[in-house]
């Protein structure tokens, strides 16, 4: 398949959303976009009211120098603040250094401070726990090593133990020979004493470990099956511990996971310790289950593999993880995933980021959690494009439909796709329809779900990290009521890999970060981290007078109603939105549920909360109240439980 042209800038089928000048630039392609609209609209147009009406308005905010850094990671804090960790921020000096950045960030009084960052939580995972607490998961262990840096043959290792009586320890730095060559462990390994078999025969214990060439040279390579003895060993002990390793080469060494494990406290704004992860893990996604329990799901293990399917389960009762066997299921890294509303069944978009072989987990399909089962949901146009894609669960959650827009291929190909497909979950066989053509081919696009239903699709870029100066400067906002795609007002920075998006309370959104490779279009210069923050107004915050929740209670109940009194214009209907925890395009958080809406009296209103857990885990959500022109309230924050 050859790299997809950018495609013309179609004209929106909302007519009263589109202005002449729009229609005049419906020929440029996608990579384009921003220079032409950038020449057709200055800023003086920009800032005129019917303009903003329409198309919503951009400003850039700069934090103080100190405070600025990668927010990799970002989420919305029941406190209204933000939490933005970069951790070494993809910068591998920052992390030799053992330099780890993490900021909350006011956003309605400008205030930041740093919180002291205790592991390298970049790449990691994240989810809220019902407390409110932003549970963090994985991390890095060592960064990456390009083939053109690799001097000394290197890879895994696996050790063995036949002996019955007991675990081995061997420190790093243990010496093993191979051929006449030496080959050093890089890390302690305590590898598991044999045990015995139903048929009364023993099976050894193993443990992998990394090992490194003590010298350099191709002589040292290894890539068929080949024994390797503890050096300070006699004949007797290699006998029941020995090594064996087909890979140990000069290619490239991926990141290494960590695992890494914290609830960050959002009284105290700190790091809380938990128990480890069972399993090492660097770009997993976190999803929440029943009783406030939360699911790991893939992620690079200690030694740069994607992880084969062992998926762990954490207890916030206990604060500690748990293998799950009866789980046991593959996805290629940061897989997109969606809780359904039964509760049980979690659906995989198809959505990915980062890792993973091209014919391996990349069907999309729901995973039934009470039985391990599975089911393909096939109709994804071009299913081969799925890496960097953006997938969201759209408003309301009620009517259980997930989008999946833009992505390219595997690994840092140039290609991506403008498709743009949604599929109805609540069907009896679920099936990927399209949802009409995202203006230009996009990898990277970040989804922020507004209180009105709409969805902000920003962001993103056309080549693999921005390359050749991709970006696109475009913003769009789809209605899934009516299925279109109207045309916002462009943002003004470029986002690509590590950009993040979320809703604020008072119904704006604020986009960050951007990590391209390059500066420059022929891609010589090294690319910069941008630490500008951008506040995207929708066009309902200039739509006048807003209505405005008066009174709500801080604590309400699945399953039953609670009163609000309002002021302002009548109250249409109300919805709960949980805030985002996103990373790398992927937030399984964000979702808005709707409120059953009953008028008690002059600005009085009975809001009736949904009762699947499913639909509404517990947890900290932001409450609006919708007028019938559907300009939403500033949010309230309450507790559902």
């Amino acid at each position: 398949m050859t790299r997809r042209k950018p495609r013309p800038l179609r004209r929106l089928r909302n007519a009263a959303l589109v202005s002449v000048t729009v229609a005049g630039l419906v020929a440029a392609n996608g990579p384009v976009v921003a220079s032409v609209v950038d020449s057709a609209y200055t800023d003086y147009q920009r800032s005129r009211p019917e303009y903003q009406a329409r198309y919503g308005d951009w400003q850039t905010v700069e934090l103080p120098e100190r405070y600025r850094g990668q927010a990799v990671h970002a989420a919305l804090l029941h406190t209204g603040k933000v939490l933005l960790i970069a951790g070494s921020g993809n910068e591998a000096e920052d992390f030799d250094a053992g330099t780890f950045r993490t900021i909350v960030w006011d956003p309605v009084t400008g205030a930041a401070e740093e919180v002291p960052t205790p592991e390298d939580l970049f790449c990691s995972g994240h989810a809220y726990l019902p407390n409110g607490n932003l549970l963090v998961a994985g991390g890095t262990r060592k960064y990456e090593v390009l083939a053109d840096d690799v001097s000394r043959a290197a890879g895994i290792l696996t050790v063995k133990n036949e002996r019955l009586d007991g675990p081995v320890t061997l420190p790093a730095g243990t010496r093993f020979t191979a051929r006449g060559l030496v080959y050093l462990t890089t890390a302690e390994v305590t590898v598991p004493p044999a045990h015995t078999m139903a048929d009364g025969t023993h099976m050894a214990g193993q443990q992998d470990v990394w090992i490194e060439a003590e010298d350099a040279g191709d002589g040292y390579v290894v890539t068929e099956g080949q024994q390797f003895q503890v050096e300070e060993f006699d004949a007797r002990q290699r006998s029941t511990l020995y090594g064996q390793g087909d890979t140990i080469t000069l290619d490239k060494q991926n990141y290494r996971g960590l695992d890494a494990s914290y609830e960050f406290d959002v009284a105290t704004e700190t790091y809380r310790r938990t128990g480890r992860l069972t399993e090492s893990r660097w770009y997993p996604t976190l999803v929440g289950l029943d009783g406030g329990r939360v699911l790991a799901v893939s992620g690079l293990d200690e030694h740069g593999k994607v992880l084969d399917g062992e998926n762990e389960v954490y207890d916030p009762a206990t604060r500690t993880w748990q293998a799950a066997p009866e789980l046991e299921r593959y996805f290629p890294t940061y897989p997109g995933l969606h809780r359904l509303a039964d509760g049980s069944r979690i659906f995989y978009s198809g959505a990915n980021t980062g890792y993973g072989p091209a014919e391996e987990g990349r069907q999309p399909g729901i995973w039934d959690l009470d039985d391990n089962s599975w089911t393909d949901v096939d109709g994804l146009r071009d299913p081969d494009f799925n890496e960097t894609a953006t997938s969201f669960l759209l408003a309301p959650a009620q009517d259980q439909r997930v989008g999946i827009v833009g992505g390219g291929g595997v690994g840092d190909s140039e290609e991506s796709t403008a498709r743009f497909d949604v599929v109805d979950l609540d069907e009896p066989e679920p099936r990927y329809r399209p949802a009409g053509e995202y203006p230009s081919p996009a990898r990277y696009v970040n989804a922020v779900t507004l209180p009105d239903d709409s969805t902000l699709l920003t962001g993103g870029s056309v080549g693999y990290r921005g390359n050749s100066q991709s970006d696109l400067f475009l913003a769009t906002v789809y209605d899934p009521q009516t299925g279109h795609l109207h045309e916002a007002a462009p943002n003004e920075v470029g986002r690509n890999y590590h950009a993040t998006a979320l809703l604020l309370p008072d119904g704006r959104v604020m986009t960050m970060g951007s990590d391209p490779l390059f500066s420059d279009e022929e891609n010589t210069l090294p690319g910069t981290f941008d630490t500008r923050i951008e506040l995207y107004s929708p066009p309902y915050l200039f739509a006048g007078d807003r209505p405005r929740i008066e009174d709500a209670p801080q604590e309400v109940t699945r399953g039953s109603s609670f009163a609000v009194a309002t002021s302002g214009a009548d109250v249409t209907a109300a919805r709960l939105l949980r805030p985002s925890a996103v990373t790398h395009q992927t937030d399984p958080e964000q979702r808005s549920v709707a409120l059953d809406v009953r008028r008690t009296g002059a600005g009085g209103y009975e809001l009736a909360v949904p009762a699947e857990e499913g639909l509404t885990p517990s947890g900290w959500y932001m409450l609006v109240v919708l007028d019938d022109e559907g300009v939403p309230s500033p949010a309230r924050w309450v507790h559902v439980g």
